[in-house]
Parts: C-alpha cells; sequence; structure tokens
C-alpha cells in the first residue's frame, strides 16, 4: 500500500511530539486532527484528565508503515522526522501485532515516553511555520525559557489553561539559563552528570519554597511570583505558587547546583561536620551560611542547616561519608547526586489535583491539612527530620575507643528519641485539636487516657 506525499510540506520542530507534529499537520489542511489521526489504526484510547478531557502531553507510537504514511503527509524523509522526534521509532507488542502494511498507532502519555514534555512558544512556531498555532516539545526544566520572546514554558501534563508565564518582568530567570550552560559543563567535567545535579538542586530549592511561608524576611520570591502573575497574585494565590513555583525559583536552583559543584563547599560540609572527630551538623554552620549567600540571602543558613531530612542533608552527608571512609559498598549511600524517590518534588500536575480535591471536597482525605495550620505541619516535620538526620549520623560514629564511641552513641540516641517523642506529642496535640477524640488518640499511641491528657496539657502550658 502506497501513500502518495503530502502537498504542504510540514517540517517538525525539534524536540515534538509526534501528536503535535500530527496536530499541526491537521491545521495546515483545514481539518481536526481527529480526522487525520482516522489515517492510523488505533491500538488503545488516548489518556485524558481524570475529570475528562484530552491531555496535551499525550503522545503517539507509529509502526513502520505508519511512520512512512506521516513522513508522505509531511513530504520529508523519514530521516529528518527520526531526528526531530524522540518518539519516533519507538514501539510495543501492540503495534506489532497487526496487520503488515497497515498504519497503526497507539498512544502513551509524553513523561513515559521521553522525559518532561512543555508547551512550545507559539510566537516561536509561527517564526518557524507562518502559523501561531500549539506546539507540544520534549524540554527539560533548564530549558524552559523563551529568552526571544520573554516566556517560561509551561509543563503540558497538567489540567490547566495556560502555555507559558511572561517573565520579561524578572530578567535574572532568563539569565539563570544562560548561566546553567556553564554549570552543566562543570557538572560533565565532574563526571556528575547535568541531569543528575540539576535535579538535586532542583529538589532542595523546591523544599525551601513549601518552607518559605515562614520566613518572614523572604521577599524575593514573593515579589517575582507576582510580578509572573500578570502584577498580583490576589485571592488565587495558593494556585499561582503551585502554577508559578518553577520559574520563580529557577534562579535558586542554578545557583544551588553551581554551590554544590564547588569543592570548596564540599570542604565546608566537611569541616562542618567535625572533620576525623565526628559530631552533629551545627545550626551556624560555614556550609549552609555560604549557600544562604549564593543565593541571596545571608540569613537562610540557620534555617537551612536545621531543616534535617532533606535532599540538601542526604548530599552532605554522602559526601562526609566518602571522606570518613564508613559509606559501604558502592551505592547510593556512596552518591552525593542520588536523589531519594521520597525527596522529588511534587510535580505542578500533582499538587493541581490535589488543590481541586480539596476544594470539591474539603476535609474528605485532605482533613489534615485543613485542621492543622502551617507552622504546626513545620514542626511536626521539622522534629521527624531531625530525628532521621541524626540517626543516620550515629552510622558514622562508630570507630575509635569504646568508651567514646559508647558516649557517642548514647548521647545520639537520646537527642534522637527526645526528637522523636517532641514530634508525637506535637502530632498528638495536632489530633485532637482537629477534633479526633483523646480516646482515639490514646489507643493509637498506647497510653492511658489520662496519662495522655495530663502529658498534652502540660505541653501546652511549656508551649511546646
Amino acid at each position: 500500500m502506497t501513500h502518495p506525499p503530502g502537498l504542504l510540506r510540514t517540517a517538525p520542530l525539534q524536540g515534538e511530539t509526534t501528536s503535535s507534529l500530527i496536530s499541526r499537520i491537521a491545521g495546515r489542511y483545514g481539518m481536526e486532527a481527529k480526522v487525520l489521526r482516522s489515517c492510523w489504526q488505533w491500538r488503545n484510547y488516548p489518556p485524558g484528565h481524570d475529570g475528562g478531557g484530552a491531555r496535551a502531553d499525550a503522545e503517539v507510537l507509529l509502526n513502520a508503515p505508519g511512520r512512512r504514511f506521516l513522513a508522505g503527509l509531511c513530504g520529508v524523509t523519514e530521516d529528518v522526522l527520526a531526528r526531530a522526534l524522540p518518539s519516533w521509532g519507538q514501539e510495543d507488542g501492540k503495534l506489532s501485532a497487526g496487520k503488515n502494511g497497515v498504519p497503526a498507532a497507539a498512544w502513551r502519555t509524553g513523561g513515559a515516553v521521553a522525559g518532561p514534555v512543555a508547551f512550545g512558544c507559539r510566537l516561536c512556531a509561527a517564526r518557524r511555520t507562518g502559523t501561531a498555532v500549539r506546539a507540544v516539545r520534549y524540554v527539560p526544566r533548564w530549558e524552559r525559557v523563551c529568552v526571544r520572546h520573554g516566556r517560561w514554558l509551561m509543563d503540558a501534563d497538567a489540567d490547566q489553561p495556560l502555555e507559558y508565564l511572561d517573565v520579561r518582568g524578572v530578567p535574572e530567570v532568563a539569565a539563570a539559563q544562560r548561566r546553567w550552560a556553564g554549570v552543566a559543563r562543570r557538572a560533565a567535567r565532574a563526571g556528575a552528570g547535568p541531569e543528575r545535579v540539576f535535579a538535586l538542586a532542583y529538589a532542595v530549592v523546591a523544599r525551601w519554597w513549601e518552607q518559605s511561608l515562614n520566613w518572614k524576611r523572604e521577599t524575593i520570591w514573593p515579589g517575582r511570583l507576582h510580578q509572573v502573575a500578570g502584577g498580583d497574585a490576589g485571592t488565587e494565590l495558593e494556585r499561582w505558587r503551585i502554577v508559578g513555583r518553577d520559574a520563580v525559583i529557577f534562579p535558586e536552583v542554578v545557583a544551588v547546583a553551581d554551590a554544590l559543584l564547588d569543592p570548596a563547599m564540599a570542604q565546608l560540609a566537611w569541616t562542618d561536620s567535625g572533620g576525623g572527630r565526628p559530631r552533629a551538623l551545627p545550626a551556624d554552620g560555614a556550609f549552609c551560611r555560604r549557600l544562604g549567600e549564593q543565593v541571596g540571602r545571608e540569613w537562610l543558613g540557620p534555617l537551612t542547616a536545621t531543616a534535617y531530612g532533606g535532599p540538601l542533608t542526604s548530599w552532605m552527608g554522602a559526601v562526609i561519608r566518602i571522606r570518613r571512609g564508613t559509606g559501604g559498598p558502592p551505592g547510593y549511600d556512596n552518591d552525593p547526586w542520588w536523589l531519594r524517590q521520597e525527596h522529588q518534588p511534587a510535580t505542578m500536575a500533582g499538587q493541581l489535583r490535589v488543590l481541586g480535591k480539596e476544594k470539591k471536597a474539603p476535609g474528605s482525605g485532605t482533613m489534615w491539612r485543613t485542621a492543622v495550620d502551617a507552622e504546626q505541619r513545620r514542626l511536626i516535620t521539622s522534629a521527624i527530620d531531625s530525628a532521621e538526620e541524626q540517626l543516620l549520623q550515629l552510622r558514622g560514629m562508630q570507630t575509635g575507643p569504646t568508651a567514646e564511641v559508647a558516649r557517642r552513641l548514647l548521647r545520639g540516641l537520646g537527642h534522637s528519641a527526645g526528637l522523636i517523642e517532641n514530634a508525637w506529642k506535637r502530632t498528638a496535640v495536632a489530633a485532637v485539636n482537629g477534633g479526633v477524640p483523646l480516646e482515639e488518640v490514646a489507643r493509637w499511641v498506647d497510653m492511658p487516657v489520662e496519662m495522655l491528657s495530663q502529658m498534652l496539657t502540660a505541653g501546652r502550658q511549656d508551649g511546646s
């Protein structure tokens, strides 16, 4: 079966999704995309959002006849499409099971095929194709700024209408993208892998972003957020904090990545740990103080130093263990750039889904967020993270004379136990204040009601 070449030549955009290209071809021929897609035999249904509606990041995999047919419609050779489309040539069992010679296709989500998917800049597409149509491309987060038009290109996997944020009023965002090129080269020379360095720095700063609501001295991010929101986030602040996060924190992400690649910073972390004489990381450590200066916040050091259990302290712990030679066999424990799954930031799509559920059904599945104020949640999380980090540090304290090792271990364990006790007391108070019967909480902590009541009352009087 042969197919005539397309009457109108349609060149692919670099990194474009195959689904996006098919939609653009349909537009050039003046037809709906679903009409053009009927030229292929489909093995499954297109992915959609939970609440209905097509996903912008939907991707298409084609079999060999399907790829030949698409090349004919575009009026270009297959090797041109192979260089431009990341999904080109990928197949699965559903496609290979079809009849020979019949164009077939299967739906996927872009993130499961070739990485993060974002909207393209329509103005750039117009310069290239003559038409300002929507395009969807595979774009890593360090390339999300269209410098020519001052736009931050948004993730395409979320159920929200914005394709870009206007960042012309925050030039430091575009400057950070230009700076990243040099940071990526340093990462490659260090053998760390630019994408891994960026992922860790992104996780560190995204964690700061969540904590920053309680930072009274923070003024940079609120100013940027209101700017990308069109001047004022207004009553939509919670939504804009989700939608605008990646653009707003991008300069700090690049700065942190640059700092963590600096051998002098690793030396500061080693010195803060006591070097050859292990000790708990101090709240006024030189490493965190210097990191705060690197991101233009001299006051941030102590807040960062006491935020245990996050990706930054994991990086510090790995650096320290490597130098101390106590990390065990090769693996993630000895890899400063290893990002634990629990440290990966929540995506914009995921956060918007949670926000939508909270607005539709307050208290159903999200009672903790609505019943417990942010400050109490932060204190509970901080106590848990601190205990975790203290316990991790004890792993490197088991060398030396017996009495000295025992002293360090017992003091460390005692401190961790106190942090855990503080965390469960705060959690119990939050549960009771949130409407959980005291009897239920007492049963969960395996304690008589009277004793628990006395402890919680004493805790409130002590201000804990």
